[in-house]
């Protein structure tokens, strides 16, 4: 061989390997670029999603219920409605619980879904900012389902994007979805005793994700009934509404990393986090996010306000605001005070209710 073809096939080798190196750059660089978050990979891009068209273990989840589905769908996505993994249970006079760990697993194996398959789930943005796919997110984390993403923008990023849309679901064969009991996260499922038995623990932090009309008692919900449910939220809570989460009300995009810091500031990532909401929908969007900043010790309180408002229950609540405090920015270090802190009257040093009067400890009615 002369020392010519030497030289070409010595440039050759090198292009190809900067050719690598720019496309894995490339890569990193597309994920960091959703938002600088700690865990980036669990969000996806529609740039990203269509790069992995061949990958055989991907797939691709259309989680819309029939009402809002308009017969489009990602090229190659099955759909699995998310309401099918949630149920009412009627002699609790309580709606939109999840259906458990093993209904859930038999679900996901009728739609084709196996552990080792990487996920991406979407819903319509547009309609709720995400909250259908990542209450999905959050059956999979309980699930210790490892590979998964929620496609950032949802089908309406996709198509915003230019890419083609299909009228045909794709259909997989059932099979075995099988979660080792050792990596289901058993913690993750947790209902109004298990809050209530944490009121007042240094060590938790309880965050409201509903409206602040809902939150502060001026806005009220129903029961399966039809009856309204108690005004308030959960004492010690902070109100953090889901919405805040979004850069803007039309695109509903999350907001970059450095934004979301500042949202939670305050917010101390060393202890455990409760997010709830009316029925674990909104919370679990929230939840999301808190999972996208890199924070691991974080719960939906899924029964939300539906069983904690239920006037049957005897569970205290609130309705004075809450904040968090402190200077420390979710992700950066130990937070030095954050902590809750409840408006108190100057007179007495005690909770103030929303009508001036101030119950022992902050608590309001329990209702029933």
């Amino acid at each position: 061989m002369t020392k010519g073809n030497h030289t070409l096939r010595f440039i050759s080798l090198a292009a190809l390997l900067l050719m690598g190196a720019v496309w894995s750059l490339a890569s990193a660089q597309q994920e960091q670029s959703v938002g600088g978050y700690p865990y980036a990979d669990l969000l996806a891009t529609p740039q990203w999603l269509r790069q992995q068209a061949d990958d055989d273990d991907l797939v691709i989840v259309d989680v819309r219920t029939d009402e809002h589905f308009d017969g489009r769908v990602i090229p190659g996505a099955v759909r699995m409605p998310w309401a099918a993994f949630r149920y009412n249970n009627t002699a609790a006079n309580e709606g939109s619980l999840f259906v458990g760990v093993a209904r859930a697993q038999e679900i996901l194996g009728q739609h084709g879904i196996g552990r080792t398959h990487t996920i991406v789930l979407y819903d319509s943005v547009a309609r709720d900012g995400g909250a259908t796919a990542s209450y999905l997110f959050w059956v999979l984390d309980i699930l210790g389902h490892e590979n998964k993403r929620v496609l950032e923008g949802g089908i309406d990023a996709w198509a915003s994007a230019g890419y083609e849309l299909d009228s045909k679901p794709r259909q997989l064969s059932p099979i075995l979805y099988q979660a080792p009991m050792a990596e289901i996260r058993g913690r993750e499922i947790i209902d109004g005793d298990d809050v209530y038995r944490n009121l007042g623990d240094p060590h938790y932090q309880i965050i409201d994700v509903r409206s602040p009309a809902e939150y502060k008692g001026e806005k009220g919900t129903r029961d399966l009934q039809g009856n309204g449910l108690k005004l308030g939220h959960i004492p010690t809570a902070v109100n953090i509404n889901y919405t805040a989460n979004w850069r803007d009300s039309e695109t509903k995009h999350i907001k970059p990393y450095g934004a979301l810091q500042e949202l939670y500031r305050g917010l101390d990532t060393s202890k455990d986090i409760i997010v709830y909401c009316n029925s674990g929908r909104r919370s679990s969007s929230s939840y999301f996010v808190l999972r996208l900043m890199g924070i691991d010790n974080v719960t939906t309180y899924e029964p939300s306000w539906k069983q904690w408002g239920n006037p049957a229950n005897f569970d205290p609540v609130e309705t004075t605001e809450n904040q968090l405090v402190g200077d420390t920015l979710p992700g950066t270090g130990s937070a030095r005070t954050a902590t809750t802190s409840t408006t108190r009257s100057q007179s007495s040093g005690q909770t103030e209710t929303s009508d001036g009067n101030a119950p022992k400890g902050g608590y309001v009615s329990c209702g029933g």
